[in-house]
């Protein structure tokens, strides 16, 4: 994170650095908004996993929208479309997994129901996604397996679907090959850059 907070403060901008601390839940994600409000926070940007890139997406729509989180949330909330678009958010992924930087929703946990729900809308999508392999470089090997099997399973899952069609199975196909030629690659040699890429 630190050459873009670098970034940041050589262009002059204020900011507030949040750390993400595993699966987002509703309470991290209505806190973190919180701190947003009070820092009247203009535009959200997620560093990290899956976890950091949703909880600033969910940070970005609640900034924009009316009442609490609750409201919109499925299965555990009232389901409530999201009536604004969210602030400005630019998702910049340091794993190979989630997908999540490209997705219109943010997935939260809720322990004391022990389920996950989701945050949903057209208008969650990121305004800007940074996808650069250097990014993963120093990603564990255990986490990098991890995050490589769910970018796998990812592309297997449309593959085989009854909904498939032609785009998608094309897109899924390069997908299952990059993968298979180059996640035990990455896992095992962290400096593998074409690997790397590949994922």
């Amino acid at each position: 994170a630190q050459p873009i907070l670098d970034a940041l403060v050589n262009e002059g901008v204020s900011f507030k650095a949040i750390r993400v601390r595993g699966e987002p839940t509703i309470q991290s994600v209505q806190h973190t908004v919180e701190t947003a409000r009070q820092c009247q926070a203009k535009m959200v940007i997620g560093l990290g996993g899956g976890s950091a890139i949703d909880t600033a997406k969910a940070v970005a729509a609640m900034l924009a929208n009316p009442g609490e989180l609750l409201d919109y949330l499925e299965v555990v909330g009232k389901g409530q479309t999201l009536p604004n678009p969210s602030l400005p958010c630019i998702t910049i992924p340091t794993t190979s997994g989630t997908g999540s930087e490209v997705t219109r929703n943010a997935v939260l946990e809720v322990p004391e129901q022990s389920v996950k729900v989701s945050l949903r809308s057209a208008a969650m999508l990121p305004r800007l996604a940074v996808v650069d392999p250097e990014l993963t470089l120093s990603l564990p090997p255990k986490a990098t397996a991890s995050s490589g099997m769910d970018a796998m399973t990812q592309v297997i899952e449309p593959f085989v679907s009854s909904k498939s069609n032609p785009l998608v199975s094309a897109l899924c196909r390069e997908g299952i090959q990059r993968a298979g030629r180059s996640l035990r690659r990455a896992v095992f040699d962290s400096s593998d850059y074409p690997a790397r890429e590949d994922m």
